[in-house]
């Protein structure tokens, strides 16, 4: 009787196990760690959601700046696995990052083919917005001749007044690159950057600099104050204050690419489902448009910009002839020389 009861239970907590499992691979999780506050919200209705409904894979999200959710990821991995499966990363992480990484295989995307833009996945992620640091400028300041290129930041004649440049996010690199290319050095010639005739063309410009930017918000407060009328903005920011209806506009002529990609973290403990989410990313043009129409960057969709107005479609970065005059780095320079670079920035800036 006793070995009836015990083969019972022993059967019991099998059949108990089994559904148990099988409910965790019918409706697994995937955990996604993006930016915080209007950003995430907009990814939560357009994609999280959606997700969850078409597939019932459930979304956890975090929200977490890129240091914090490395160093995070980092600690996690010395004791086997991620609790992140997606994370938000930069074309040099990439690189850098790549032993927190795990590749993804871009032909298990059936949705990358179907409507990805070009170059949508890497191999070690895939673009989720695309933007620019562009040549943002206060219409009212130059109501004839318009800015369209760097070099025009050093004209102070036919363009007075004040200049506004970051020293935050990637400003070691866009900054020497912006530089170079205002001294004339061709596109295909930019990297490796010369960094001695970067700064010697940068210290032409120093003194015209009234704002160094420590975070994109201090960048729209300037635009909006009117404290520059030139400045080196990234591309959803200065879009956001046109939209303000702020006498603001952009030229997106080389325009030096800012992206912001989904990766795969190495020990991710839902790799069918991370992957699952990546391929629905890719898909459904709508979504794309309502989510670029709240933050103001493209996506890696290029269907999405069909269904845009015809007459609007040469102010998105996806518009063909903007993305074919956007300056894309070698990022695995960039990678290689980042201390360097910084190095360099921050010893000029103090001079």
């Amino acid at each position: 009787m006793k070995f009836a009861t015990a083969s019972s239970l022993i059967f019991s907590c099998a059949l108990a196990l089994a559904a148990g499992s099988a409910a965790r691979a019918a409706d697994p999780e995937v955990v996604i760690s993006s930016t915080g506050g209007a950003f995430a919200k907009a990814l939560q209705e357009n994609f999280y959601e959606p997700f969850t409904a078409a597939t019932k894979i459930k979304v956890v999200r975090v929200d977490t700046e890129l240091p914090a959710q490395f160093a995070r990821l980092q600690a996690e991995l010395k004791t086997g696995s991620s609790a992140f499966d997606i994370i938000t990363a930069g074309p040099a992480d990439l690189i850098e990052k790549r032993d927190l990484l795990q590749p993804i295989d871009c032909a298990k995307l059936p949705n990358l083919a179907k409507e990805g833009i070009e170059g949508a996945c890497t191999g070690w992620g895939i673009i989720r917005t695309l933007g620019g640091m562009v040549v943002t400028f206060n219409k009212e300041a130059f109501p004839k001749e318009k800015p369209s290129k760097w070099a025009d930041f050093w004209d102070v004649k036919t363009f007075p007044g004040p200049r506004g440049l970051p020293d935050t996010g990637d400003r070691e690199w866009w900054v020497p690159t912006m530089a170079l290319l205002a001294d004339g050095v061709p596109a295909d010639k930019l990297f490796p950057l010369d960094l001695d005739r970067a700064y010697k063309k940068l210290d032409q410009l120093k003194p015209h600099v009234a704002v160094w930017y420590k975070s994109n918000d201090q960048a729209q407060q300037a635009l909006r104050k009117g404290d520059v009328v030139l400045a080196m903005v990234v591309s959803g920011r200065a879009v956001g204050v046109m939209k303000e209806g702020h006498p603001i506009d952009l030229n997106w002529n080389q325009s030096i690419r800012d992206v912001g990609l989904w990766a795969v973290a190495k020990g991710t403990r839902h790799p069918e489902a991370a992957m699952k989410f990546l391929d629905f990313f890719l898909g459904g043009a709508k979504a794309h448009l309502a989510f670029a129409n709240v933050v103001n960057y493209d996506t890696g969709n290029r269907s999405s910009l069909e269904l845009v107005p015809e007459a609007e479609r040469s102010r998105r970065i996806a518009y063909p002839e903007n993305l074919k005059s956007q300056i894309v780095p070698d990022y695995k320079w960039v990678a290689e020389n980042r201390d360097k670079l910084r190095e360099r920035w921050n010893e000029w800036l103090l001079k």
